[in-house]
């Protein structure tokens, strides 16, 4: 399984015998997997999307957006209880090229990546039950493919 260090975005390979969430980044020495959801930047974003092997929920979100801040402890914390699924932000006004590309109308966007590709998405503040659900069925959609 390939994983992209969440601290200096080099992409590693990690045997199949091996727990992802232990595993040591083979360029910066760190912890490869963050449980923490990690900020990308118009630099970061492609590769970290396109270099992962496990599902990838990407938080598009903004300093002034009051939804945004509501739902940001929620993304935190399903983040941290969710160990198969990376977790990253993206603040829309530094990364304004990455959130044009990926069409974002309205803040909070959650999109749901597998392998570089979109999965999923929706738009709006949610609960933490609203948020879990959507998980598992992003997690369905590419269990079924």
């Amino acid at each position: 399984m390939n994983i992209t260090c969440a601290h200096c975005f080099a992409t590693n390979r990690i045997p199949d015998n091996r727990d992802h969430q232990e595993a040591g980044c083979g360029k910066c020495k760190k912890t490869i997997y963050s449980p923490i959801p990690i900020n990308l930047t118009n630099d970061s974003f492609y590769p970290f999307i396109e270099r992962n092997d496990l599902p990838l929920i990407v938080d598009f979100w903004a300093s002034w957006c009051g939804p945004c801040q509501n739902m940001a402890p929620i993304f935190n914390k399903v983040a941290q209880a969710t160990d198969t699924i990376l977790f990253a932000k993206v603040n829309t006004e530094q990364a304004q090229k990455v959130a044009a590309e990926a069409n974002i109308r309205s803040l909070p966007t959650l999109i749901f990546f597998h392998l570089g590709k979109e999965i999923d998405r929706i738009s709006g503040g949610l609960n933490e039950m609203q948020m879990k659900q959507w998980v598992i069925q992003c997690i369905s959609k590419i269990n079924s493919n």
